[in-house]
């Protein structure tokens, strides 16, 4: 007969829960495991699941208790780590949304704006449209079994440990925030450059012809370029997303102080 004492059983449920906080994190505000679209409990399955696949990979920690001060600060910390990465993840879908917002604005679509279910907010139709190809994007390329990876690798760079350092380091965190702009210039500058060009061309035509009504006529076109412009980079999207897609997972992986992320796939 198998017996169990209360201290292994307690140390059995340590070395599940604490992981089982950190991919929790990730999962709650990561796109599009976070969207509130997503069931609760499809969010908790899939924590559950990948918990069992980390806990008998971690080491135990001893002689800590889960409910004294301790085990506490340690459940916050991972939860945090598990935020951090996921927000990393978010930061990059909404560089892709404020391309969108930027593209939109300068075609004179600033108007047209929809209700989006992931942030409970607005968004303009080119955002939205450029969220969704990113999307299917994410999804085609495996991106999200290739977080699932960097997740359970990460417990290798930054351990479950009881110090308050973490081996986290938020500089680079906060570093990844001008991902937003970065991202946002790149895509939203084919369609910019093209519609300044329009404008320039229309307000040389208006001095060249005053009697022309240029509110008339400038508005279809800027919306007519725009769309053109959309049309013809749609095409070439797939190798600047997947590249941003590949710097995110270096940028997790590196999150530990990890300076080699080599271990990781590549995306294929």
């Amino acid at each position: 007969m198998v017996s169990i004492s209360s201290q292994e059983l307690i140390d059995l449920i340590a070395a599940f829960l604490w992981p089982l906080t950190r991919i929790l994190g990730f999962i709650a505000i990561a796109p599009p495991f976070g969207n509130n679209g997503v069931p609760v409990q499809v969010k908790l399955a899939l924590g559950v699941f990948l918990a069992m696949i980390v806990a008998p990979m971690i080491d135990p920690i001893q002689d800590v208790d889960m409910l004294s001060v301790t085990g506490i600060m340690i459940v916050l910390q991972q939860f945090i780590i598990g935020l951090a990465m996921g927000f990393m993840v978010r930061i990059v879908f909404a560089g892709i949304e404020m391309a969108g917002e930027v593209a939109g604005l300068t075609m004179g679509l600033g108007f047209a704006t929809f209700f989006d279910p992931q942030t409970r907010g607005r968004s303009s139709a080119i955002s939205q449209f450029l969220v969704i190809i990113t999307t299917l994007v994410f999804l085609s390329l495996n991106v999200h079994l290739v977080l699932f990876e960097t997740i359970i690798t990460s417990f290798k760079s930054i351990p479950i440990s009881t110090s308050l350092s973490m081996g986290f380091s938020f500089q680079k965190l906060a570093i990844w925030g001008e991902e937003i702009f970065k991202i946002g210039l790149l895509i939203s500058l084919p369609i910019v450059a093209a519609l300044l060009i329009t404008n320039i061309a229309l307000g040389i035509l208006t001095r060249a012809a005053p009697q022309l009504n240029i509110f008339g006529i400038g508005f279809p076109i800027t919306i007519g370029v725009g769309f053109l412009m959309l049309s013809l980079i749609l095409p070439h999207l797939l190798p600047p997303i997947e590249n941003i897609f590949q710097h995110l997972i270096d940028s997790i992986s590196l999150l530990g102080g990890n300076q080699d992320p080599s271990y990781l796939r590549s995306i294929n």
